[in-house]
């Protein structure tokens, strides 16, 4: 039997009409957290500068540092000089100055703050420097191939270029797998220094925008106005990313268009099984049978057409044949919207069966003779 690998949908590539929706950025995307599916796409590949929505990926690797415990929010970050020339929007940090990493996601997520955006890139790897290695390796990692990054800031700096189609794709890598941002992400006003520093949010999405979840808002005079835009309804969430508007409106403008798109167009359907999966008959196995299972991932991103009426049938082996590997495939449950196939989902071995020894037959066989004796 063949190992799957990975849970295909059904529907890998939803394209919207192209008059569906409009914006005026020469380059935008829509996409979908879960399958990673892409709803919308302009000139989604272009490489342009990216501004301070760069810093995405700066707070990614700071909330792997967390998640992974080498770092953790109640930690004192100490402000080197070198994060306090920065410029740009920032919080004024003076040199030995310390906040909490909490405080400086805050910052850095609520203002865009350039200066603590790299005291937390200092903290990650030492310096700046060494952080930029290892975001273009997080980067390359995740398929970003239009992407090279030349600090954590994104001030302007030759070189410095990614596109919105991997401005998503790190996107979706830190509110997929680090939703804590979003203490942070969904603030509209708040304040450091015990009051002292008042911040409100770069992202008006947060406090204008039904369901808005983040994510980073991006300008210089080079790049325009930029924006990865995430908001959540109806437990799907969606990623809007706009590149070189000609205006902070606009920008705005164009990500709830898009999201907007989106949640009126598609619904999110988890899968679940209408009833338990009987276990498959396992021929020469060091046990019986093996339990089947659903694989995961089973979320499927439709039309809301084709959404509301889903039925399932499932086809099993009669019988599989030691050994078994977790993760065999034993069988295929498909999802019908009417009559179309929306998806075909693997059914797998939900454990390892290994194939019965010699000794354990003639033992099988011995004990079965004594007892029928």
């Amino acid at each position: 039997m063949k190992k799957v690998i990975a849970f295909l949908s059904a529907v890998m590539l939803l394209t919207a009409s192209a008059g569906a929706v409009e914006v005026t950025a020469p380059s935008a995307i829509l996409m979908e957290k879960e399958t990673g599916t892409i709803l919308y796409a302009k000139d989604e590949h272009a490489r342009m500068e990216p501004a301070s929505v760069t810093k995405i990926m700066t707070l990614l690797l700071t909330m792997e540092a967390v998640d992974s415990g080498q770092l953790s929010y109640d930690d004192l970050v100490t402000a080197s000089a070198h994060a306090c020339s920065m410029g740009g929007s920032q919080i004024w940090l003076k040199e030995n100055e310390q906040l909490s990493v909490s405080d400086m996601l805050k910052a850095v997520c609520v203002v865009s703050a350039n200066d603590c955006a790299v005291a937390l890139a200092e903290a990650v790897a030492g310096s700046e420097e060494a952080f930029v290695e290892k975001m273009n390796a997080k980067a390359q990692e995740l398929g970003m191939n239009d992407t090279t990054f030349c600090n954590a800031t994104g001030l302007p700096a030759a070189g410095h270029l990614t596109s919105a189609h991997d401005i998503a794709l790190m996107s979706r890598e830190l509110i997929l797998h680090h939703p804590d941002i979003r203490q942070y992400t969904t603030i509209w006003m708040d304040s450091l220094r015990g009051g002292a520093s008042q911040l409100v949010n770069t992202n008006r999405l947060i406090r204008f925008y039904d369901g808005a979840t983040g994510l980073k808002t991006g300008f210089t005079a080079s790049a325009l106005y930029c924006l990865s835009g995430t908001a959540e309804r109806d437990g799907m969430e969606l990623i809007a990313v706009v590149m070189k508007d000609p205006t902070s409106a606009k920008r705005f403008e164009d990500a709830q268009a898009l999201l907007t798109h989106g949640f009126a167009s598609y619904a999110l359907r988890k899968i679940t099984l209408d009833a338990p999966l009987p276990p498959v008959p396992v021929e020469l196995g060091a046990q019986a049978t093996v339990q089947p299972v659903l694989a995961e991932g089973g979320a499927l991103l439709l039309e809301k057409a084709k959404a509301g009426n889903l039925n399932q049938s499932i086809e099993l082996t009669d019988q599989a044949a030691a050994p078994v590997a977790k993760g065999d495939q034993l069988g295929i449950l498909t999802v019908t919207s009417g009559e179309e196939v929306v998806a075909e989902i693997p059914i797998l071995a939900g454990e390892d069966v290994p194939r019965v020894t010699y000794g354990q037959m003639f033992l099988h066989l011995f004990r079965t003779a004594f007892l029928s004796a």
